[in-house]
């Protein structure tokens, strides 16, 4: 049986892959922040796909919780076949000269150093077995800037350059490495960005069909479902309304 473990687990394209992997057999590890929704999404994938899932809540910007949930697992759940880097988010939407500091930092925390401190642990196991696969999901803003995205796209363009230099550095240990880069997907993305406010988050999409989580969790089951000998480095999915990160044709 293998494993996955997904960071980000308890909505949008985090619980879509939890699904997605636990459909195909695979046993999960979920680390999220909130404890009754990670619970109830843990129980339901038991049930529905007789699966084992184990249940870590952990914010990945504080290292030494991270490392101390996951480090005490039983060994056999150290043979981590496949780690998902979902967690992240955006804070904010503001000008370069009016931006909050308290918003920089949750991006650059969660989006950058959760993500390096996950790969720091699940990453030795992978070493270990010398074998794995690592996916981290980007975004368009990884690929370009847009206005008054500032932190935010230098955090996802800094996902991108990681997951590169991880490909390099974990290549002669049989690790795979793959950046998924989604442009518009409707999940709690807006309404995290605008901080609850629900009537702005909406307008993000209005005029088009924007990609939906199960999109990027098929997207990803296809990646993950190559071959040994087949790697894909690198993905960019955007829904057929949206050309670039800011060119979209709505009706």
């Amino acid at each position: 049986m293998k494993t996955a473990l997904i960071t980000g687990a308890t909505s949008g394209i985090g619980a879509a892959c939890a699904h997605s992997l636990a459909a195909q057999g695979y046993n999960l590890i979920l680390v999220a922040r909130r404890e009754e929704l990670l619970t109830e999404i843990g129980k339901h994938l038991e049930d529905k796909y007789a699966v084992e899932v184990k249940r870590i809540v952990a914010d990945i910007r504080d290292y030494e919780n991270l490392s101390y949930h996951l480090e005490t697992l039983p060994a056999q759940w150290k043979k981590v076949n496949v780690l998902i880097n979902n967690a992240g988010l955006s804070q904010g939407l503001d000008p370069i000269h009016k931006g909050s500091i308290t918003d920089w930092d949750t991006m650059i925390d969660t989006n950058i150093k959760g993500l390096l401190y996950s790969t720091k642990i699940v990453s030795n196991w992978m070493v270990n077995e010398k074998s794995g696969h690592i996916i981290n999901i980007g975004s368009i803003a990884g690929k370009e800037v847009y206005p008054n995205g500032n932190v935010y796209c230098a955090t996802k363009h800094a996902v991108d350059a990681l997951s590169k230099s991880m490909r390099i550095d974990l290549l002669t240990h049989g690790i795979k490495v793959t950046a998924i880069h989604p442009g518009m997907v409707e999940t709690e993305f807006s309404k995290v960005r605008f901080k609850g406010d629900e009537g702005r988050a909406k307008k993000v999409y209005d005029g088009l069909e924007p990609l939906i989580a199960d999109d990027i969790a098929e997207a990803i089951w296809f990646v993950v479902s190559r071959p040994a000998h087949v790697n894909i480095n690198d993905m960019l999915i955007m829904p057929t309304a949206q050309a670039t990160g800011t060119i979209i044709d709505r009706k």
